[in-house]
């Protein structure tokens, strides 16, 4: 935990140029396969809209939103807290799924598992850096701890049992069909509660603690 802790309080004291140019091509990266990875899923089981809509891509520019994807995570790592942005949602149909309501929580788990993934990777881009000269060794060391924490962010907060979140719709996959209608009533406001959630600090004070607890756990496995 070290080494990603000293790169983590190397990144705090990036001036703002230096911490954009880092963070750009994690939270790209981050926000476009998670949604990619649900179009994937959602093919799998059977429903075809993403991928008519051309939304199976790994292209992030058919994914990008100009505000939820460049503007406010920029906002967000400049002004603190817990990083928030979004893509544009891949369109899926789940009465098209083979079984909606089991399948629903495999295409949902498709898009944190997928930063899961990614989070490793940017940890072996940390641990193999060393091989590269100084001048390619930083900076590659600098945004592997970039990508390490905005995809345990996004993966923890999209875990919340909170619809449209991913883990609000793995919810109502698991509950029984009477609490998962009530819970699914929730998603309109979805947004909302997590904003309020946010600028009241109660977001933070929920995730960090798992979100340590994920760090821990990737830096034991590949530190």
């Amino acid at each position: 935990m070290e080494v990603l802790q000293l790169l983590l309080q190397s990144l705090s004291n990036l001036d703002t140029v230096q911490r954009i140019t880092v963070y750009a091509l994690p939270v790209i990266f981050a926000i476009t396969v998670h949604e990619a990875a649900h179009g994937y899923a959602a093919r799998h089981f059977g429903d075809m809209t993403a991928d008519a809509a051309g939304r199976i891509s790994l292209n992030p520019l058919r994914h990008i939103d100009p505000v939820g994807t460049l503007l406010i995570p920029a906002l967000t790592m400049l002004v603190g807290g817990i990083l928030f942005g979004w893509a544009k949602p891949v369109p899926v149909n789940f009465s098209k799924l083979r079984h909606p309501k089991r399948d629903m929580l495999w295409v949902a788990a498709a898009g944190p598992g997928a930063n899961l993934v990614m989070a490793l990777f940017w940890a072996l881009a940390i641990k193999f850096s060393s091989v590269f000269p100084d001048f390619i060794a930083t900076p590659l060391a600098l945004m592997g701890a970039a990508g390490i924490i905005i995809n345990v962010i996004l993966m923890v907060l999209n875990l919340l049992p909170l619809p449209p979140l991913d883990g609000g719709r793995i919810a109502v996959s698991l509950l029984p069909n009477r609490l998962a209608y009530r819970l699914a009533q929730i998603e309109p406001y979805g947004f909302i509660i997590l904003i309020v959630l946010m600028f009241t600090h109660v977001l933070g004070n929920i995730l960090w603690p798992m979100i340590g607890i994920v760090l821990n756990l990737i830096t034991w496995i590949i530190f």
